[in-house]
């Protein structure tokens, strides 16, 4: 695939940074499961945080192919990291970019860029995932604007999130066409968060419960016109499922890593293990998909960045990329052998890690109905 300057550069750039600065100190952030706040600053320093926005908006200029570059090499670091990273660019920042006022754009969206305030998406419920039509948090129109009230889960970056768009009923009788998303900055009286979940993977990335309890928003804060909420979602639902797509290509790249150098270090019964034919099997396969996952997401991303509708070549590269990721990761802790059952080997983590990403942008359960759906029609 031929590659833009660009795309050379930020690949580069992101490569060292992950080098020098992330994964040297990867293991220490997932054990303390902390938010890598220096690194996220650094992040936005370097203007990745605003790398698909225009730099009139605040941003750096770039695109989705730049940004799923810049998330893929992070996730070949630190899968959390990436994650928090990949949120800042898309999601939580998203709507407020296209519906947001001036005033939003310079009080939110630009100290956001900076990474001075961090953006949370809310559509996940307790009784609501997949299915959207069973969201019950409620927006009820006012006299002077909107009052929020509901809860939701699952939130990336909810404990620590300053403002957060949410997916909210605002007609239960339309069902779907009733949906719309609302800006809720975190200090709106009547708004709180339970404590951080205990994760088992990505343990950077703070999720949490999300509640609104007559949460007041100025009508400015509906995030588009009245009726048209699933739109929203729609117009980066190919770029929430191909970013999860690069994330996964990240940790195959890592796993295959690991598994390159460990099968030249370990020996038994008188030569190096990668000289065995079932560890080159394996190793084999790893690069396919890698080589399959790649071609994907770059052709997805690259079509989004010509404005050509590519959702239903989304899911099927975050399908295969992700469930790549976990046969990757799978392999190595394999390849490790006893060692890869111990905490002090990163496969351990990129094995833990690849878990998250089989719920984000569509469960794989639902990703193989709706490509199916695309045919069968």
């Amino acid at each position: 695939m031929i590659r833009s300057n660009a795309e050379e550069l930020v690949r580069r750039t992101m490569a060292m940074f992950v080098d020098e600065e992330v994964i040297p100190v990867a293991r220490e952030l997932d054990e303390k499961g902390e938010f890598p706040k220096e690194l996220f600053k650094k992040l936005a320093d370097m203007g990745i945080l605003g790398i698909r926005y225009p730099k009139k908006a605040g941003g750096s200029g770039g695109n989705t192919t730049l940004y799923c570059i810049a998330v893929e090499e992070l996730a070949r670091g630190l899968m959390s990291l990436a994650a928090i990273t990949a949120m800042q660019c898309l999601m939580a920042t998203n709507g407020l970019y296209l519906y947001g006022t001036e005033e939003m754009h310079e009080k939110y969206l630009r100290p956001a860029l900076r990474g001075e305030k961090i953006g949370a998406f809310q559509l996940t419920e307790p009784e609501a995932g997949s299915d959207l039509s069973a969201v019950t948090t409620r927006a009820t129109k006012t006299r002077d604007g909107w009052v929020i009230n509901g809860m939701k889960t699952w939130s990336t970056s909810g404990p620590y999130g300053d403002f957060h768009t949410v997916l909210c009923q605002t007609d239960p009788d339309k069902g779907l066409k009733g949906l719309m998303f609302f800006f809720i900055p975190a200090d709106t009286p009547g708004f709180s968060h339970s404590k951080k979940f205990d994760t088992l993977g990505t343990r950077t990335s703070s999720l949490s419960e999300i509640y609104f309890n007559d949460c007041h928003v100025p009508p400015e804060y509906m995030l588009g016109e009245l009726g048209r909420g699933l739109d929203v979602l729609l117009t980066i639902l190919a770029e929430i499922r191909i970013m999860t797509a690069a994330l996964a290509l990240g940790l195959q790249r890592a796993a295959l890593n690991a598994s390159i150098r460990y099968s030249k270090e370990r020996s038994q019964f008188g030569k190096e293990i990668a000289k065995y034919q079932l560890i080159q099997a394996k190793i084999s396969n790893m690069a396919v998909n890698i080589e399959a996952s790649h071609l994907m997401v770059y052709n997805v991303t690259h079509l989004i960045d010509n404005k050509i509708p590519c959702l239903n070549k989304a899911s099927m590269g975050k399908y295969f990329a992700t469930e790549g990721a976990c046969k990757a990761a799978d392999e190595a802790t394999r390849i490790y052998g006893a060692y890869g059952y111990s905490m002090e080997y990163d496969v351990q983590r990129y094995y833990r890690d690849n878990r998250f990403l089989l719920y984000g942008g569509g469960t794989h359960e639902v990703l193989q109905t709706t490509i199916a759906r695309e045919f069968l029609r």
